[in-house]
């Protein structure tokens, strides 16, 4: 048995969502058990909404039963149900670090679901737990982007370089507050267990399931925070599943997929619907770009393209370089719905049941 898979609940099915069951011999596991709502301009009325991520939760809470370990690659909502202990009871949870690579939003929501695990699963009060935090020197990120720091940016270079000066003040000042954050333990009793996986990997039997270092959420100092992306790897096969990258916007992040090459890749999308406002061309283009190049050079037999990308009925033609370079090279993409033989509700609005 090498790696079957199944998708639990995506953006394309109505509510935000990047749900993965994965199952090999050795170990079953949920990647990113969370549902949210759409935002005001998807077209479908607020009652559509709410049923669809109802069915959403429903989906990923009744996929949580049958894993032994989930993973969390950060703290919104569509990546983890905040508000469902209950889920998590028995499970090894593979988690990103809520101490260090994390924005002030974030740490909030972790502190208050871990806070919440520990009073629901264990019967204790997390506060009692915390401990101090320690001095780290975390350095300079952008000296681990080396192609996104050399790529010719043309007119934009000047502003580009100001952005970045900006952005290096305003990590070195989300440095010092992690530095003083009371530090979250890994949490071990009877009914949970967790463990922070940034960076690590954890053998089960001939599986191993590989977890990248904090990569920003987005563009370079992106101020919605840091995620992992899960790589689970069984006889011979390779499944990687991207988070939020946001296209991939960064040019690193692009050459990380191709270098692990898997053969299932679950690969995240730009916020085309953002586009104008939090995403402007120069990115927009950049993350097609990517993923283009990515689609061209990985050997994947099959690439789900969908989180994020179908929020907005223009998604295909705002990205329409990564479709004809699959089809151009033979490639299997497609979104998350149209892997389930359906069409992304985005492309089908007014006709939810």
């Amino acid at each position: 048995m090498g790696i079957k898979f199944r998708l639990i609940w995506f953006d394309s099915l109505g509510a935000k969502s990047s749900c993965v069951l994965v199952e090999t011999e050795d170990v079953s596991l949920l990647i990113d058990p969370g549902a949210a709502v759409m935002h005001p301009s998807f077209p479908l009325s607020f009652d559509e909404k709410v049923t669809l991520v109802k069915k959403a939760e429903k989906a990923v809470s009744d996929a949580a039963k049958l894993v032994d370990v989930i993973t969390i690659s950060h703290y919104h909502y569509d990546h983890y149900l905040a508000d469902q202990p209950s889920i998590y009871k028995d499970k090894l949870l593979l988690v990103k670090n809520p101490n260090q690579f994390i924005n002030d939003s974030q740490r909030s929501r972790a502190e208050k679901f871990f806070g919440l695990l520990c009073q629901k699963l264990a019967n204790v009060d997390l506060n009692d737990l915390l401990l101090e935090p320690n001095p780290e020197n975390y350095g300079d990120p952008l000296k681990n982007l080396p192609l996104a720091m050399n790529k010719d940016f043309g007119d934009y270079t000047n502003r580009r370089n100001q952005l970045l000066e900006k952005g290096k003040k305003w990590f070195s000042n989300r440095a010092k507050r992690w530095e003083k954050y009371p530090k979250i333990p890994e949490l071990n009793f009877n009914h949970l267990k967790t463990r922070f996986a940034d960076g690590k990997s954890f053998t089960f039997g001939k599986t191993k399931i590989r977890f990248t270092s904090p990569l920003f959420h987005g563009i370079e100092f992106s101020r919605v925070g840091w995620v992992f992306m899960v790589i689970v790897e069984a006889n011979k096969e390779k499944l990687l599943h991207s988070s939020d990258l946001n296209g991939p916007i960064i040019e690193d992040y692009a050459n990380m997929i191709v270098e692990e090459n898997p053969d299932i890749l679950i690969l995240d999308g730009p916020m085309t619907y953002m586009l104008g406002y939090t995403l402007n061309k120069i990115n927009m283009s950049r993350a097609v770009e990517n993923a283009s190049w990515i689609v061209e050079n990985v050997d994947a037999r099959l690439v789900v393209y969908d989180h994020h990308l179908p929020r907005e009925p223009r998604f295909r033609e705002r990205t329409e370089k990564v479709w004809s370079t699959a089809k151009k090279h033979g490639k299997k993409v497609l979104t998350a719905a149209e892997l389930l033989g359906l069409e992304p509700v985005v492309l089908r609005s007014g006709l939810i049941k």
